[in-house]
């Protein structure tokens, strides 16, 4: 029995043996839902285009079969789609349809070559905001285009026409092709409102069949599909220009690019739909090349990935990439028996189809971020160009948009004066390049002559002519009797220009410890007299402060208003009082995380000692923290080069009797040190005596710690945990004590090990 009950769960646990037949049970269903909703996206594309029908199905073919098996996106679904229809139609105006197929050949030629190069990601720096308003102008222009066939009319030859002509149109609409285009639209329209188990048959299957059914039934004289008696015998053959090889150029580029980049996206979106294989954006753009090579060879229109069918594939469970291959297995199928249904289908339904394909590409929701992130600018002129003049225009428009917009965000910079007491103060943020002069000239020369002037710099660059006309300004106003103080917050920069030394790439600035943690005798010492010219008022502290009201005290409020009357910190920090430990820096926290006890030698005084004598504000503090605050840990924190261990070591200076009366309580130890064997840092030894006592006092407090009635109640039920810390000054490193090992470790390993 047991053997028996191990083989099963065995044999329950493994892998199957034939993974590839349970893959095909899911791809099977998901190439079929795929299938229907191709074929009529198809056939409304090729129309949209003014191309042949049945090229629509051609590349729907080609893109399922070899993008499909050479693409790197498994799940991606490729054909024709409808972000190309208008290159496709102001390709097919100016050069025909047997050069169009050249073009699309000759474009996944050149996909190849890009792939091969390992360059795909470089498509992806194509703002968003050009993408989507590419493709919301691309919608516009199909909706315009196809709403006067809805009508019963005919598409005019570019967007400004079709809105001129739509008035007329309206008003002379065909009944018969009108009603059978709205019913499509409503089709489409009232489709996704349905229940989920209605919605798994595809809405724009089922429009085009019900209005296909419809006017067969009544015998409707509407324009319908035209396709060839065989179309398996339809023969294209590409054929190349005899002249307007420039042109010619420009269309194959412009075919490449733009299918590149939407396949891309697409995949990148399609990855975010699922948890398998991610795309290899390079093999795709091999795999969409050679599609689009074959299916303009074979009279198809160009492919790209489509987000529509690669959704409907995934939400269909589809496992590998033979779901996108059968699903152009099916098409041709179809294509073989049943073509001659195709000539039933009224134009105006495959029109009502586009007008909602095309409607659906203006996508509210992508608007809306593209505005959240500033961006919509670039939008709205993209959208603009390839509605007003043409795809190629609107995109290098929003190209030229896109690079405004990103240069004025990085050579932002902002400048204001302002007076008070000490004079005159300019401040001047952000990057300042030749592009700001105007706006640096104008407040500058509203500065009265002879005045005392402050120049804080706040910069993160500074080119040479900025340089220049701030030399010059600086030159021009100390000639004049003025008085000009420069206040460099951050690198140098004009310092370094000032002293021949200019820093030319910000890759060479060198870090500058920001003055909210950088000593006074660092920043201050390198602007004395920068803020306030009275004796009094020029003492390191006061210029401090003022320096928190101006800079930092704006950064900190939200946080402090919230903790106003919110005290309710995680750990009590006892530390020296030495002034190089600053202890929200070494433990990364914030106002409100600590509650800090700062003394000499961070000593703990014996229970009995601290419960009524002149110590009792330790005791005072340790119960505050641990039975009010509730914090959850206790941290003992020594330090390299402690004075109060060197002089416990040397002896208390003899003019200093309450240093000496307070080192008492480090005698402990001093015992523990010379009793107990060496402790180590990292597993070596602190080369001063001092350093070795400083550890050995951490462990001593943290047992005086322990004899604390309300310390030892809540480490006994498990709410507060003591902790023992040794800060290296010299190098900057945090080390803790690890009670197992009997080690001070690195913190930073500490915390990978938990």
């Amino acid at each position: 029995m047991i053997d028996l009950s191990a083989r099963e769960r065995e044999h329950e646990h493994a892998p199957p043996k034939r993974p590839w037949l349970t893959n095909l049970r899911q791809d099977v269903p998901a190439s079929l839902v795929v299938f229907l909703v191709a074929v009529p996206l198809s056939l409304g594309i090729a129309l949209a285009s003014g191309a042949p029908i049945v090229a629509g199905l051609v590349a729907a073919v080609v893109g399922g079969i070899v993008a499909g098996l050479l693409g790197g996106s498994p799940l991606q679904v490729s054909g024709p789609a409808a972000g190309l229809t208008v290159i496709v139609a102001e390709t097919i105006a100016q050069f025909g349809w047997a050069t169009t197929c050249a073009i699309t050949m000759l474009a996944g030629a050149l996909q190849i070559l890009l792939g091969l190069s390992r360059i795909a990601r470089a498509a992806l720096a194509i703002s968003p905001a050009i993408v989507h308003g590419m493709l919301a102008g691309i919608g516009l222009t199909i909706v315009l285009a196809q709403l006067h066939v809805v009508l019963g009319g005919t598409a005019q030859s570019s967007p400004v026409d079709n809105i001129l002509q739509l008035p007329h149109q309206l008003l002379h609409a065909h009944g018969a092709a009108t009603a059978l285009g709205l019913a499509t639209l409503a089709i489409l329209v009232g489709w996704g409102r349905l229940p989920a188990a209605v919605r798994r048959i595809p809405g724009p299957l089922v429009a085009i069949c019900v209005v296909t059914g419809v006017s067969v039934l009544f015998g409707l004289y509407v324009p319908r599909v035209e396709v060839p008696e065989s179309v398996l015998q339809v023969r294209f053959v590409p054929e190349f220009p005899s002249g307007g090889w420039f042109d010619f150029g420009v269309a194959v580029v412009t075919v490449a690019l733009v299918t590149s980049v939407q396949s891309l996206l697409s995949a990148m979106a399609t990855d975010k739909m699922h948890d398998g294989q991610r795309t290899d954006l390079d093999r795709e753009l091999i795999g969409q090349g050679a599609a689009n090579a074959v299916s303009g060879a074979l009279g198809g229109l160009p492919v790209a990935a489509v987000i529509v069918r690669s959704s409907a594939n995934i939400a269909s469970g589809a496992r590998t990439r033979a779901s996108a291959v059968l699903h152009g297995v099916w098409i041709l199928l179809f294509v073989a028996v049943l073509a001659g249904v195709l000539r039933d289908i009224p134009l105006a339904a495959l029109a009502g189809l586009l007008v909602h394909v095309g409607a659906k590409l203006v996508n509210f929701g992508q608007i809306e971020q593209v505005r959240k992130h500033g961006d919509l600018p670039v939008y709205l002129v993209t959208l603009a160009g390839v509605v007003g003049l043409d795809l190629l225009t609107g995109v290098l428009l929003g190209i030229a948009a896109a690079v405004l917009l990103m240069l004025r965000r990085v050579l932002w910079s902002g400048i204001r004066a302002e007076v008070g007491a000490d004079g005159w103060r300019v401040v001047i943020e952000g990057a300042l390049s030749a592009l700001s002069l105007p706006r640096l000239s104008v407040v500058l020369s509203g500065i009265p002559r002879g005045t005392r002037v402050t120049l804080e710099l706040v910069v993160d660059y500074l080119d040479h002519a900025a340089f220049d006309a701030l030399s010059a300004w600086q030159h021009s106003h100390e000639s004049s009797g003025g008085t000009v103080l420069i206040d460099e917050i951050g690198h140098p920069w004009f310092e370094q220009g000032k002293s021949d030394e200019p820093t030319v790439h910000k890759g060479r600035v060198r870090p500058v410890l920001p003055r909210w943690f950088a000593p006074w005798s660092q920043w201050q010492s390198a602007h004395a007299g920068t803020h306030v010219p009275a004796q009094r008022t020029d003492s390191s502290m006061r210029r401090g402060v003022a320096e928190f009201e101006r800079r930092t005290s704006l950064l900190v409020k939200p946080i402090l208003g919230r903790l106003a009357d919110v005290h309710e910190p995680q750990t009590l920090f006892l530390t020296c009082g030495d002034a190089r430990i600053v202890p929200n820096l070494i433990t990364s926290s914030g106002p409100g995380d600590l509650f800090t006890v700062r003394n000499i030698g961070n000593l703990v005084p014996d229970h009995a000692t601290c419960a009524g004598g002149a110590d009792a504000s330790i005791g005072a503090s340790l119960e505050f923290a641990v039975d009010v605050l509730k914090v959850r840990e206790i941290v003992v924190c020594g330090h390299s080069s402690c004075g109060a261990m060197k002089a416990l070591l040397k002896g208390a200076p003899e003019n200093a009797p309450a240093l000496q009366s307070w080192l008492r309580h480090a005698e402990p130890s001093l015992v523990r040190a010379k009793e107990n064997p060496p402790l180590t840092i990292e597993g070596c030894l602190p080369p001063a005596a001092a350093d070795q006592l400083a550890l050995h006092n951490v462990l001593q407090q943290l047992e005086r710690l322990r004899e604390y009635p309300t310390i030892a109640r809540a480490e006994a039920r498990g709410e507060v945990e003591l902790m023992g810390m040794y800060f290296d000054v010299g190098a900057a490193r945090v080390h803790l004590y690890d009670t197992e090992s009997g080690l001070f470790g690195a913190a930073g390993h500490v915390v990978a090990a938990d």
